[in-house]
């Protein structure tokens, strides 16, 4: 049998539960810091998450450019409203003008022959799969992103609806700026997408390629662009002289460069086209 707790124990042990609730509300709050669907907080998990960019490698550059990004918002807004790729085939070729970029696509492999067949010789990826892509992501270089790609994916990092997966790729921006191959002032698509063809940035650190011989990767470039692309491709299990079609070897490839069912289709009907299918 226990005895009876003296009267004067009974504040200590009050204050003693408050400052127990507030540690546990306390490793709360930081477990929800972790991510957000808000600005609120983004500043402070910023900081977090120098230490592990830091950890991971990157060097001074690239936390300045941390330190520098903002909130996204127009990232987000982007994010939560992808409509076109809900459309039907044929309605997501027709916005996306499929015919312009097959007809275009066919003058650039025109012009450009001897460039493109040294890539598949090199690569094994056909001129219209390039050409497609190129057309589809950016209307071969017109417009190529109007936001900061290092704001626009550490937003993404930062949002609670795919974290894990744009961290890699925020690391990825970070090793960019150091490296030179982007600034914290470079412009990209909205999800942080950059260049010709759009890669995103832990894919641009890991399959870039200096097309051009000029020491270093610029995905602003051409060259280095389709080179880059081409290599990402062959990476991913591109097999020399098969098939891109749905059900043909190559068509699981061109899944891996976009997750959406009509993009993948109509980048293996538009790139036949190209080729002259």
């Amino acid at each position: 049998m226990t005895s009876a707790l003296p009267i004067h124990a009974a504040p200590r042990l009050a204050r003693l539960a408050f400052c127990a609730a507030a540690l546990l509300a306390g490793a709360d709050a930081a477990q929800a810091a972790r991510c957000g669907d808000s600005a609120r907080g983004f500043e402070a998990w910023k900081q977090d998450f120098a230490r592990d960019a830091a950890a991971a490698g990157v060097g001074q550059r690239g936390l300045d450019a941390l330190r520098g990004a903002r909130y996204a918002q127009a990232t987000i807004a982007a994010d939560r409203n992808q409509k076109s790729f809900r459309y039907s085939l044929d309605r997501f070729m027709e916005i996306r003008g499929a015919s312009v970029i097959v007809a275009q696509g066919r003058e650039r492999r025109a012009r450009n022959a001897a460039f493109y067949d040294s890539l598949e010789r090199i690569y094994g990826v056909p001129a219209g799969v390039l050409i497609a892509i190129h057309g589809m992501e950016t209307g071969f270089g017109r417009f190529m992103g109007d936001s900061s790609v290092v704001s626009a994916i550490v937003t993404l990092t930062w949002d609670c609806r795919r974290s894990d997966f744009f961290r890699p790729h925020a690391i990825g921006a970070l090793k960019l700026v150091d490296q030179g191959a982007i600034t914290a002032a470079t412009r990209g698509a909205r999800h942080g997408e950059l260049g010709h063809t759009q890669f995103l940035p832990g894919n641009a650190l890991r399959y870039g390629v200096d097309g051009d011989g000029d020491g270093r990767v610029d995905f602003y470039d051409l060259t280095d662009a389709m080179a880059s692309t081409a290599n990402y491709l062959r990476a991913k299990g591109w097999q020399p002289g098969r098939g891109y079609q749905p059900g043909e070897a190559n068509f699981a490839v061109i899944q891996e460069w976009n997750a959406a069912g009509v993009y993948q289709k109509a980048i293996a009907i538009m790139a036949a086209r190209i080729d002259g299918g």
